[in-house]
């Protein structure tokens, strides 16, 4: 549903709403954006049309009613999820009569538009006759068609950090106009700083959490941690199943692991259990990882990683979180090589270049009448005939190296004995 924008509001509109920031300069937090020529293009009126993309009470309808009013053209505010085909056609013809100034429409939940609506918007964001403001919480690159998507600038909104909730909250507390001034009610440092952490990096969650907090004390009251915890719901992570929070920490996970940080990894590992992650998606990543990152370095990894799968699938939660923490551990601790993954991935690029060499005749099956009359594995050296299990025999008809071992952990011996038997193995093809 389309709406006009309107520059005032009234005292009966939520806590977070009424103090949205004025103009670009009011904006607290995302110095990334803030402190970057993003600004300069605004007031220039040289932006063109944008895709805010963030997390909830990231600021980006704040930001996007800011451009409006330092650009000072006219607004039109849709919501995608009450909206259809018809109206944003209607919406779009109107566009056509601002000849001289183009519209700003700004489309929050974007991703809500299927490929049909989001068809509609790209001649008029073609020819400029509107300047697109898109905000959505999903990744632009999986809801947003690609010829849109290539029409406008992807901006990233981060998580807003504790500091900045807390000085979002204070000017709050200050402003007597839109805010809770007129309470002359405080918060103590602690208090305020609660509610910052439990806000989880959103804005408007903080101020609604403030608002019912100061509405429920009388006026002019000191409001200490403890009373204001009293008014804070539990904190709820912000993690969607198959959304961006899936893949992000799952990625830190690993990333954790493999860089032998055990308290990172054990945080991500509990963000997801408590975010509903499946701990037998959690326990899978494991296993890849423990011969991905690990391998021969410490085999005993890969074991652990299987007993800690079996567990997640015959256990289940919450007790299969010990034998999760258990493995998690114990493979950012081990000692890290990925020498089989290097090898495996040389072997497959090399067999895609070059294509697939046939099986030397003295290592092919020889079983059957017709294999032996061709003579298959006539000329095959039985490796336990020799000392070591070495005969010096070729194993491909070119022979190639794709494992390189690395001196990490117990493949430390094993790099070893492969240099061993790399010796062993030209001295009897000399024989």
């Amino acid at each position: 549903m389309a709406e006009l924008f309107e520059m005032g509001r009234t005292s009966m509109e939520p806590l977070a709403l009424r103090m949205r920031p004025r103009n670009l300069d009011e904006i607290i937090g995302q110095e990334q954006i803030m402190k970057s020529p993003f600004v300069d293009l605004v007031r220039r009126q040289t932006l063109g049309s944008i895709i805010l993309y963030g997390p909830p009470g990231s600021g980006k309808t704040s930001i996007a009613e800011a451009i409006a009013r330092e650009e000072n053209r006219p607004f039109v505010k849709i919501n995608a999820v009450l909206s259809n085909v018809s109206e944003l056609r209607e919406i779009l013809k109107g566009t056509q009569r601002e000849l001289m100034v183009p519209t700003i429409v700004f489309i929050d939940e974007i991703h809500r538009f299927n490929r049909s609506q989001q068809d509609l918007l790209l001649p008029a964001v073609e020819s400029g006759r509107i300047q697109l403001i898109g905000a959505t919480t999903h990744n632009p690159g999986f809801y947003v068609i690609n010829p849109l998507l290539s029409r406008c600038q992807l901006i990233e909104l981060e998580p807003l950090s504790v500091d900045a909730i807390v000085a979002i909250l204070k000017n709050a507390l200050r402003d007597r106009e839109r805010g809770l001034g007129a309470t002359e009610c405080t918060l103590e440092a602690d208090a305020l700083q609660l509610i910052g952490e439990q806000s989880n990096g959103d804005s408007r969650r903080a101020l609604n959490a403030l608002e019912a907090v100061v509405l429920n004390v009388p006026s002019g009251t000191r409001i200490t941690e403890e009373r204001a915890s009293k008014f804070l719901f539990k904190q709820q992570l912000t993690y969607d199943a198959d959304e961006d929070e899936h893949y992000n920490a799952i990625s830190a996970y690993i990333k954790s692991m493999r860089g032998c940080d055990p308290d990172a990894a054990i945080y991500w590992l509990a963000v997801m259990l408590e975010g509903g992650e499946d701990p037998r998606f959690i326990a899978r990543r494991l296993v890849i990882l423990a011969s991905e990152d690990i391998g021969l370095a410490d085999s005993r990894a890969l074991t652990l990683a299987n007993a800690c799968f079996d567990a997640c699938e015959r256990i289940g939660l919450p007790e299969c979180r010990l034998n999760l923490a258990h493995a998690t551990v114990f493979c950012a601790l081990a000692p890290k090589s990925n020498s089989t993954y290097l090898a495996i991935n040389e072997a497959t690029a090399f067999i895609k270049k070059h294509g697939k060499e046939a099986v030397p005749v003295w290592l092919r099956d020889a079983h059957g009448a017709a294999a032996k009359r061709l003579q298959h594995g006539k000329f095959y050296n039985y490796s336990h005939d020799f000392d070591q299990n070495i005969s010096g025999q070729e194993y491909m008809l070119t022979p190639k190296t794709f494992y390189i071992p690395q001196e990490s952990g117990t493949e430390k011996i094993l790099a070893e004995r492969y240099r061993a038997l790399q010796i062993l193995k030209k001295e009897r093809k000399r024989q």
